[in-house]
């Protein structure tokens, strides 16, 4: 949801009135390295609206011009500083999640690249409070973007030593443009059982739920309205009765916010099965 007038607090009244059980805010601008001191007014604002809308479950998205594998160091120590400073705004706020997509390779290989992140990640938790949680998003492909295989999240994961908080969110429109087929059930269950074995679902803690207007192992990052895509309605109907989902916060990343959230939010619960 949109912070622009009313702030955090704001966004999630906005999400309660479209009928929200969780949102996903952005705590400064996504687009630019400068952000506003985060003032108690602003704090006591998002927690009141806390209580008003009972949002408990609240999910900061970092900056995109964050790369922690940036071959230039002082680009890498530009993201590792932003997303260090931006699990301390989180920690004001208490919001527990912060999503990144962690790294691009910009013409390293993968492994080279992979080692930096993880330098760059062990430094960022060392210096942030407990109280946040660092979870690497699952990525499309596109470009030289890290993380698009299960694989490397498990390689980041094991470099870091099963850190307790470091995790991941998962975004279905990326994982099926990145080649994880989940249109029909026991394809949505081959992948989460491979997911389950490669980093264990108790690491899964945010869902990106998104349509996908390309094609599978296209590598294109393009959001479409849930069922109105590439992906289908049964992957959208087995993830909201599916378990082992339960308690995790699903959010919408759907296009022509928020008209398109509310028609999505709807969608996503007439799949419900009672």
């Amino acid at each position: 949801m949109s912070t622009s007038g009313g702030g955090l607090g704001g966004a999630l009244r906005s999400g309660k009135g479209i009928g929200c059980e969780a949102v996903q805010v952005f705590t400064s601008s996504p687009q630019q390295w400068y952000s506003k001191p985060v003032t108690q007014e602003m704090v006591d604002d998002f927690k009141l609206a806390q209580k008003e809308t009972g949002i408990s479950h609240v999910v900061c998205h970092d900056s995109y011009l964050i790369n922690l594998s940036a071959p230039d160091p002082a680009k890498r120590e530009q993201s590792v500083d932003g997303l260090t400073n931006e699990m301390l705004r989180c920690a004001l706020y208490g919001i527990p999640y912060v999503v990144s997509h962690m790294g691009a390779k910009v013409q390293q290989t993968a492994e080279e690249a992979l080692v930096k992140v993880a330098e760059a990640t062990e430094r960022i938790l060392d210096n942030t409070p407990d109280s946040v949680t660092l979870l690497m998003e699952t990525t499309a492909g596109q470009g030289s973007s890290l993380n698009s295989n299960f694989e490397e999240l498990g390689w980041l994961l094991e470099a870091l030593k099963g850190h307790p908080r470091l995790a991941v969110c998962l975004d279905t429109c990326h994982v099926f443009v990145a080649g994880y087929d989940i249109r029909t059930p026991e394809k949505f269950d081959a992948v989460f059982d491979q997911f389950d074995k490669i980093i264990g679902i108790d690491r899964l803690k945010v869902v990106h739920c998104n349509d996908s207007k390309k094609g599978l192992s296209s590598k294109i990052d393009r959001h479409e309205h849930i069922g109105q895509g590439e992906i289908g309605p049964a992957a959208f109907e087995k993830l909201m009765n599916d378990a082992r989902f339960e308690s995790i916060p699903i959010v919408l990343e759907t296009p022509d916010a928020p008209e398109g959230h509310e028609m999505n939010l709807k969608k996503l619960r007439s799949l419900i099965q009672q």
